[in-house]
């Protein structure tokens, strides 16, 4: 393999400076905190391309999946330094990937003489470091930092081959924008691990990432009016309701920020969003009682089939489309259309086997369903 300009990556590198520059810039100074230097705009594109042809290599027959941090090894307190930086290539790139490749473990990559060099890995990030992920072949994803815990991200970017979407961070300014969708986009303040809406969004994470496809119906937990959209009765009822993750969340917020909490409620939420891949709809109450999983969704009883739902990506350059649920995908999409137009206080997280990810809310702006496509935020 050749490799050669990128032309998508030289295409949004201007783009993502302009959001790390408005976001440094607008940055509150916090005692303390350090904040990543402003990455240069060829170091942006030399970082991307670099990626891009990694995704496309093999390592015996493994594809490299790599983190890289853009910021100086003096950034980060505790950095794995090499004793001769790396070249930024991609058979070294693919070659060191292994070592890499768990989630929070980054190589680190800045200028030195004029030339981007790898100069070890860290697990720790200065606020508003650009990160690089190289997610599968041909798929990048370029984020930021958002201070705090090391799993706080903000996603800026994908690349898909030729294909670039770049994340509309006023997106959230949208009639109706469900508080999910504003925690995903992660713009406007970072989400505490314990914030309701931020479980909610490590449950959609978890959701796409076993791959089986699911969904995911939040319904209210003094209105019982939902079970009218309900086949019953429930192949998997839960009797009494599991609350392990409600309780998690009625801890106090000092115990919230302990590591034994938030590793008792990674396991909890990976429990729920495991049985989201058993067919049929999980069912939860906005306060993460797991109540059933395996339903199957039945129109109201007088209620009229939902003909209409407006979907809207929040990318920059998106508009908002007025389709049938049909076309945003299978009978998971159908069904959890049709159960948010009949149960307008709930909420529908619906997972396809293909990555794809859609929020169903009901829009009293628009009197209609409002489909979020939100894979973008996810990756």
């Amino acid at each position: 393999m050749t490799q050669g300009a990128y032309p998508a990556g030289r295409a949004v590198a201007q783009r993502v400076q302009d959001h790390f520059i408005r976001h440094v810039a607008g940055a509150a100074v916090d005692a303390g905190v350090l904040t990543a230097p402003l990455p240069d705009l060829t170091a942006i594109e030399e970082l991307i391309e670099a990626g891009f042809w990694t995704s496309l290599r093999r390592e015996e027959v493994y594809v490299p999946k790599i983190s890289i941090a853009l910021c100086p090894a003096r950034y980060s307190p505790h950095p794995l330094l090499f004793d001769h930086p790396l070249a930024l290539q991609p058979h070294v790139l693919a070659r060191v990937a292994p070592a890499v490749e768990r989630p929070g473990i980054h190589l680190g990559a800045w200028r030195d003489a004029g030339e981007l060099l790898v100069w070890g890995t860290t697990r720790d990030l200065p606020r508003y470091c650009l990160v690089l992920e190289v997610a599968a072949p041909g798929l990048l994803v370029v984020k930021q930092h958002r201070g705090g815990d090391h799993t706080k991200f903000a996603n800026v970017a994908v690349l898909e081959g030729d294909l670039v979407k770049v994340v509309d961070e006023h997106a959230t300014s949208l009639p109706d924008c469900p508080s999910l969708l504003t925690s995903l986009l992660g713009f406007d303040s970072p989400a505490t691990w314990g914030d309701s809406v931020n479980v909610l969004v490590q449950l959609a994470v978890s959701m796409r990432a076993h791959g089986r496809g699911g969904l995911l119906l939040v319904v209210p937990r003094d209105q019982p009016s939902w079970r009218d959209s309900i086949v019953w009765p429930l192949p998997y009822a839960l009797n009494p309701p599991y609350q392990e993750l409600a309780e998690l969340m009625d801890r106090p917020p000092a115990e919230q920020q302990q590591r034994l909490w938030q590793d008792a409620l990674t396991r909890a939420v990976e429990l729920i969003a495991g049985v989201t891949a058993v067919d049929g709809a999980t069912l939860v109450t906005d306060r993460y009682d797991l109540l059933a999983f395996g339903a199957k969704i039945a129109r109201r009883r007088g209620s009229p089939p939902v003909e209409h739902v407006t979907v809207t990506e929040p990318i920059e350059g998106g508009h908002p489309a007025t389709v049938h649920p049909s076309e945003l995908g299978g009978t998971r999409h159908l069904s959890a259309a049709q159960f948010v137009h009949d149960q307008r206080g709930a909420v529908a997280l619906v997972a396809s086997q293909d990555g794809r990810f859609t929020i169903f809310a009901w829009s009293p702006c628009e009197e209609m369903v409002h489909a979020h496509r939100v894979e973008t935020l996810l990756l």
